[in-house]
């Protein structure tokens, strides 16, 4: 689980993309634009492969708003999605 205490990713994502991992589910925190409008595009996918090897129609994805709320909103849904479906979050980590 990802403890928002210390998820303080807010200035390292103006920059550059942020990922890691929590029990066999991967993520990814970048900075997109849609429209004039900047979000924080949050994507989710199944280990072992990295989001490049990953295809499309096996990440999820959500925008949130491009700010450090955003980041912490992030992190929520981020701990959701992992208890949504630990299992087979944990089988990724198995196929290592």
């Amino acid at each position: 689980m990802i403890d928002k205490k210390n998820f303080h990713y807010f200035n390292y994502i103006k920059k550059e993309e942020f990922s890691g991992s929590i029990e066999g589910m991967r993520y990814m925190l970048k900075r997109v634009h849609a429209g004039d409008e900047e979000k924080l595009q949050v994507t989710i996918w199944q280990g072992p492969l990295n989001y490049i090897k990953t295809p499309e129609e096996k990440k999820k994805v959500t925008e949130l708003p491009f700010s450090a709320e955003g980041v912490e909103m992030a992190a929520d849904w981020l701990n959701e999605q992992y208890e949504a479906d630990k299992t087979e979050w944990e089988k990724g980590k198995r196929l290592l």
